[in-house]
């Protein structure tokens, strides 16, 4: 009788967790420099991995965003004349933080 009252508290917790809700990953989380932006406002660079990939990045000098690029089906886009780990583009346009590197 123990053992089920104690598996009816555990399922009944893990269930109640699980209604907590979702983080907004579209936005830029950081409220250091007092504003918080959705990321579709700010400018994307591109990256090239070392296998000739390319990856849409974005760097506010706080935080920084990458995402595999994708043709209109999904396959990644890995036949890139950029050089390979190389960033291009002014991915970080915008920054009110300033980064060395």
């Amino acid at each position: 009788m123990l053992m089920r009252k104690t598996l009816v508290l555990f399922a009944a917790a893990a269930a109640v967790s699980a209604c907590s809700p979702a983080l907004d990953k579209t936005t830029d989380g950081h409220v250091a420099d007092g504003r918080s932006l959705d990321l579709s406002n700010l400018t994307a660079g591109i990256w090239v991995d070392p296998q000739g990939c390319e990856h849409w990045i974005i760097d506010d000098g706080l935080e920084g965003y990458a995402d595999l690029r994708r043709t209109p089906d999904g396959l990644p886009v890995c036949n890139s004349d950029l050089p390979p780990n190389v960033a291009t583009g002014p991915f970080k346009e915008g920054s009110t933080f300033a980064d060395p590197i």
